[in-house]
């Protein structure tokens, strides 16, 4: 079970020359697929002149979610060499983007494999790596009562509150660090025995 995981702050941005061809690359933090589309939408139509816009992306803490796309270059050429420098740098939650602009010279295999993946290294090295904390996400419902029980509880944790809704019956979304799930749980459930309480956790 991951408890940190590994990303960049912001936009790095590389470039790589071979023979005429130009390949501008792009490492950009994301954090969902449709999120991604509409980027990789984006740079297509701003580099609607490029030969290829290729990329690829790895989401989610346990680094699960992963996709790679040649755009018509010849198959494993050019999504695969960018998905493996994500995974050499142990990266998520990023989508590296390379257009290429064609210089009349063919490359062939080993010279795209090699460009793609350059282009990536660039890119990636140009951008500021950071160690993120798994966080879960814990939703309490709560008879307005067991107020400061769950508000003693939250200041324990040192749980981030994400929304919160006080009425009648109350809610209170918060995150906590991954490591810290089974502590929380065990906590809320000495509260449950005396006050009422349903936890939700995802």
């Amino acid at each position: 079970m991951q408890f940190t995981y590994k990303t960049i702050q912001d936009i790095g941005k590389g470039i790589y020359k071979e023979k005429g061809s130009k390949f501008l690359s792009f490492a950009i933090p994301v954090q969902s697929v449709e999120q991604i589309k509409e980027i990789i939408q984006a740079y297509r139509a701003e580099y609607f002149d490029a030969r290829h816009v290729c990329y690829a992306y790895v989401l989610g803490s346990e680094r699960d979610q992963f996709r790679a796309n040649d755009d018509g270059e010849p198959s494993g050429t050019a999504g695969k060499p960018i998905l493996g420098q994500l995974n050499s740098y142990e990266l998520t939650n990023v989508l590296v983007i390379v257009v290429r602009y064609f210089g009349g010279v063919l490359l062939g295999t080993g010279g795209l494999i090699t460009a793609y993946k350059e282009a990536t290294i660039d890119a990636l090295n140009n951008s500021m790596v950071e160690q993120k904390i798994v966080k879960t996400e814990i939703t309490i419902r709560f008879d307005y009562l067991a107020m400061n029980d769950i508000m003693g509880f939250c200041k324990q944790m040192n749980a981030e509150i994400k929304n919160q809704q006080f009425d009648n019956e109350c809610t209170i979304t918060l995150l906590i660090p991954k490591s810290d799930e089974e502590i929380a749980l065990a906590r809320l459930d000495k509260i449950l025995i005396h006050t009422p309480i349903h936890v939700h956790v995802s």
